[in-house]
């Protein structure tokens, strides 16, 4: 099961922990930068847009994607998504199926993205990408990969949250680093900066010295009057929890009971006679995330199915500051590959 993000990955100053972890980081920060100047092992005749962060956890690449799809397809584009399908069992390349997939076979993720567009999940992204190339799909948008490269990028965008930045600055396991800035951010080819905060001033410092361009982006809750006034009870397994429980309190919920789970948890029949628990009989309303909600739904165990029926879901949606700036931006990188493609 993924372990929550230690609380002194995100701390601004030095901790005993992450300096005792400091010569592994160093270590593990000189791998994946060795591997990302590694030359590709394929490039794709479709154009891949990666979708990718600097650091572990949540800063918001999937509602990015999601929305940079819409873009593509209100362009006239017809994009496929590929990500390595985290949480699931999966082997091989597959093209999701709603119909017959849950999210213990592809992950939470995939299930969220094929609302959208068609999703392929593979560990080798090549093996995706080839099958992606069999489809109509004129686009790849690849969730995360930032750091693998097998396939090549035609794009790479990265995704920044403005309040926790790089964290600590330091690698894994000493912070949340998967290379340090300055090697990644020469693979980058824009930086996306999501919500409000100080956090990401040190990343912003490495893009202004490497002349990389910013984009600014906010999450927005959809529908937030369904828990306006409500008492609820709020869980989720994701990669800050703690923005959740943030929005909900921002739209209007008074938060009861606040419950965090692991990055990409996988609920359990104890997990939700627990919550079941803390509401039945309370007036109170359990609330979680969409990626969460994929987990719980359609269960054949009995309490995850009562706690589905039960549970309302916060969506939030990706607002992009200037997206015609960032289409712009894509269409003129890849003009040579979209060429024969229709423009919006």
């Amino acid at each position: 099961m993924p372990r929550k993000a230690p609380a002194f990955w995100w701390s601004p100053t030095q901790t005993w922990q992450s300096v005792a972890l400091a010569p592994l980081g160093v270590a593990y920060g000189l791998i994946t930068s060795g591997r990302m100047k590694q030359a590709s092992q394929y490039t794709s005749r479709l154009p891949v847009i990666c979708i990718g962060n600097f650091t572990v956890g949540g800063s918001g690449k999937t509602p990015f994607a999601l929305a940079l799809a819409k873009m593509l397809k209100a362009a006239g584009y017809k994009p496929a998504f590929l990500l390595r399908g985290y949480g699931g069992t999966q082997k091989g390349a597959v093209h999701v199926d709603t119909a017959k997939h849950r999210s213990k076979d592809v992950g939470d993720e995939a299930l969220l993205l094929s609302r959208c567009a068609p999703t392929y999940v593979s560990i080798d992204r090549v093996q995706g990408a080839k099958l992606i190339e069999q489809s109509d799909a004129e686009v790849i948008l690849m969730d995360d990969g930032f750091q693998n490269p097998s396939l090549h990028k035609d794009i790479s965008l990265v995704v920044v949250d403005a309040a926790t930045g790089v964290g600590n600055n330091m690698c894994l396991p000493a912070g949340p680093l998967r290379a340090p800035v300055k090697s990644q951010i020469k693979h980058a080819d824009m930086m996306v900066l999501v919500g409000e905060g100080a956090g990401a001033d040190r990343a912003l410092r490495y893009a202004a010295r490497s002349g990389l361009e910013v984009m600014r982006a906010q999450i927005e809750a959809q529908y937030p009057g369904s828990v306006d006034g409500e008492r609820v009870v709020a869980f989720a397994g994701i990669g800050r929890p703690q923005k959740v429980f943030d929005t909900l309190r921002e739209v209007g919920a008074e938060l009861v009971e606040t419950i965090e789970y692991p990055d990409h948890h996988s609920y359990t029949e104890e997990d939700a006679e627990y919550i079941l628990s803390l509401v039945e009989g309370k007036d109170l309303l359990p609330v979680t995330t969409s990626k969460d909600f994929v987990r719980i739904k359609n269960s054949p165990e009995d309490m995850l199915a009562r706690l589905a029926n039960k549970t309302a879901v916060l969506d939030v949606e990706m607002k992009i500051s200037d997206p015609e700036r960032l289409m712009k931006h894509i269409t003129t990188k890849l003009q040579d590959r979209l060429y024969d493609l229709p423009r919006g």
